[in-house]
């Protein structure tokens, strides 16, 4: 049975999450008060209808008081020897408010507030999913996110069995625009040849082999594409034996176009000719 807890904090995008795994054949429960989760588990564990073997369950602070303990009732869980994941979509708590504000939606703690601000609620929340955050198996930016983008990384994540190894994910960013939270490691490669500033390449991206060929053309591109092959190798067992289900590199240029996406299509490339499963995401690529 596949089995996945989706949380976070409230404006991140658990809905469109929800919806994306439904598209990919999950059966879907939204907002379950985290007291249930053991119930239902066993339910569908039980169940012989085969709809009930790959599950998504939504549960977050519409809860209210229920919600308080999520972190004492996944451990228990975790303990109890059930097999599930969980998905915790994160964001900037300012793109939080701003979303809020701009929907007119009323935040689930908003009542806990006696200014009734949004500000203090976004806050508290980000402070009691602290300790659910830090045992998640996926955890998800959607600051910089469009739906579309979500769709695309949540299926990327759950299309296959969840139970399969370590899943990478190569992810192409821009520093102007913030490094994600969700990446376990880091790589700058604003050192390398920069395209923006030829004549005929400023307009594509490390989508065209146009891009890719004018960085890979200098020989401390290739240098450095080794260097972090070798690291990157070392270190991924390292990840397998702590027993993670994913992990998120995030390699960075300026604007997240040229040489951002070329490394991370490269760097793609070379796990999977590894037998490593991986897959992309360029954050940045389309912005202005």
């Amino acid at each position: 049975m596949e089995f996945v807890i989706l949380t976070g904090l409230s404006g991140a995008g658990k809905t469109n999450a929800l919806h994306a795994m439904e598209d990919i054949g999950f059966y879907c429960v939204d907002n379950l008060p985290p007291l249930l989760l053991d119930t239902f588990y066993d339910l569908c564990e039980n169940s012989t209808d085969s709809r009930l073997k790959r599950v998504a369950v939504v549960a977050d602070a519409r809860s209210g008081e229920m919600f308080a303990d999520i972190a004492d009732v996944l451990r228990k869980a975790k303990l109890d020897g059930k097999h599930f994941k969980i998905l915790f979509l994160d964001a900037k708590l300012d793109t939080l408010v701003i979303r809020y504000k701009e929907t007119r939606r009323k935040h689930p703690l908003i009542g806990e507030m006696v200014s009734g601000s949004v500000e203090e609620a976004a806050e508290l929340e980000d402070e009691l999913m602290k300790p659910v955050r830090e045992m998640s198996d996926y955890v998800i930016d959607t600051t910089y996110m469009n739906p579309t983008q979500l769709k695309e990384r949540v299926t990327t994540l759950f299309m296959g069995d969840i139970s399969d190894s370590l899943l990478v994910t190569c992810m192409s960013f821009g520093f102007k625009y913030g490094i994600p939270m969700e990446a376990d490691l880091i790589f700058d490669v604003r050192c390398l040849p920069n395209p923006f500033y030829v004549p005929g390449l400023k307009m594509l991206t490390g989508l065209d082999e146009a891009v890719v060929d004018y960085i890979m053309g200098y020989d401390v591109s290739g240098q450095f594409m080794q260097k972090m092959y070798d690291f990157i190798d070392f270190t991924l067992p390292l990840y397998k034996q702590e027993g993670k289900s994913e992990v998120v590199i995030g390699i960075g240029c300026t604007g997240g176009k040229h040489r951002s996406v070329t490394v991370a299509r490269l760097l793609n490339t070379h796990l999977v000719e590894l037998n490593q499963k991986s897959a992309t995401h360029h954050r940045d690529i389309w912005k202005a």
